[in-house]
């Protein structure tokens, strides 16, 4: 299936490249002279985090968790749970938790509260992608890089029951 395009492109992969260059040089401004650490959320945010890091110039450490909602499901479960936590403690630490897609926020929000209990020096949060449902809640994401319409996306690290993960574009799920 790798190549092939599941429905509509809606982000290119140039697109993707530009801006997560722009997000980078964003951040690595607000951080200078900051010692960053980077959290990904698994496994969605894996590809962005690895892109982002890399256009960072800045000195950061990064760490991953893994959270479940979805399962292979294509709505949230509601319920939000740690599978995988982080390997380094973040008291005192400037952090910057990303993430792939916020959908209905609940992860998001579930992870802030959690990560904050650990008192990080700050805790900021980037989203490749953000939905509709999101932006209502004002969840204080401050680095965005695309606002899409609620529909279900694949590509560059998202999936559909672990599968277009691979593809280098984000493009919308038919059905």
């Amino acid at each position: 299936m790798s190549g092939a395009v599941p429905g509509e492109v809606l982000v290119t992969r140039e697109r993707l490249t530009e801006r997560v260059r722009e997000m980078a040089a964003e951040i690595s401004t607000d951080y200078a002279g900051r010692d960053l650490l980077v959290v990904g959320i698994l496994k969605g945010a894996v590809f962005f985090t690895a892109d982002l890091v890399r256009e960072l110039t800045v000195p950061c450490e990064i760490d991953f968790m893994s959270v479940s909602s979805y399962g292979s499901a294509t709505h949230s479960s509601g319920v939000v749970r740690i599978t995988k936590d982080l390997d380094v403690a973040i008291e005192g630490r400037d952090v910057l938790l990303v993430e792939d897609v916020i959908d209905s926020g609940r992860t998001l929000r579930y992870l802030m509260r959690n990560l904050s209990a650990r008192d990080p020096a700050s805790l900021e949060t980037c989203a490749l992608l953000s939905k509709p449902a999101a932006d209502r809640l004002d969840l204080g994401t401050r680095y965005v890089g695309f606002r899409l319409p609620d529909v279900f996306v694949v590509g560059y690290g998202l999936d559909a029951g672990e599968r277009f993960r691979e593809l280098p574009y984000i493009s919308a799920l038919p059905g």
